[in-house]
């Protein structure tokens, strides 16, 4: 075949790529106490043209575990097909081991993680600073636009 011929190929291959949606798969961090910002994340995501799904555990689908390192296992495989890892900063303090965890597996896992600033909160964590690929504000536009850069 000659070299302009697969150049073509490639082109058009290349350009039909980049026209079609691409499905993001995301783990949420959350803790259910902290259900109302996890909530309106999954709110944002879902008023999104966004095509995504959604690994995080959901309230009316818990975790059947009775150990820490069952929920360790848990979370892993729960992380495991996700291409972001999205950490809700504000939860930090109350749930810092659980998140340290998740965001360790990613990091492990080599998953990107986008950290989002709690409403009005200036102070983040250094953890979750550290481990962010991106740090975003508490708005929907800031967080799909992250998502949609890697």
């Amino acid at each position: 075949m000659p070299l302009l011929a697969i150049s073509c190929i490639y082109c058009i291959t290349r350009e039909r790529m980049i026209d079609m949606p691409r499905t993001y798969n995301l783990f949420i961090s959350h803790a259910w106490q902290y259900n109302d910002d996890y909530s309106t994340v999954v709110r944002w995501l879902s008023q999104s043209s966004l095509d995504y799904r959604n690994y995080s555990v959901p309230q009316h689908d818990p975790l059947d575990v009775r150990t820490n390192a069952g929920l360790e296992n848990a979370l892993t495989n729960q992380i495991r097909p996700a291409s972001i890892v999205i950490i809700i900063a504000g939860m930090y303090d109350a749930y810092s081991k659980w998140i340290d965890y998740e965001i360790d597996e990613a990091n492990r896992m080599g998953k990107t993680i986008i950290g989002i600033r709690p409403w009005g909160q200036q102070r983040i964590p250094l953890k979750v600073q550290q481990a962010a690929t991106e740090m975003v504000g508490w708005n929907s536009s800031s967080l799909i636009d992250a998502i949609m850069r890697y």
